[in-house]
């Protein structure tokens, strides 16, 4: 089964996909998201893929393998 993510842009519109979701006995959650938080997050998935990959050799010390 697929999930569906809306946004609504005011509270007229959520009330009314509520109500929606609740006629069709769909189960549903709320969830808000602070816009400063999701780019932060976005910031630090894009420095992951930037990242450089390390490979760690188990028969040498930390400081053997990052230095």
């Amino acid at each position: 089964m697929e999930t569906v993510i809306m946004h609504p842009k005011n509270e007229e519109q959520l009330s009314a996909l509520k109500v929606f979701a609740k006629a069709l006995k769909i189960k549903f959650e709320i969830s808000s998201r602070n816009s400063e938080f999701a780019g932060k997050v976005n910031k630090g998935k894009k420095q992951t893929e930037e990242s450089k990959a390390v490979t760690l050799d188990p028969k040498k010390s930390l400081e053997e393998n990052i230095g």
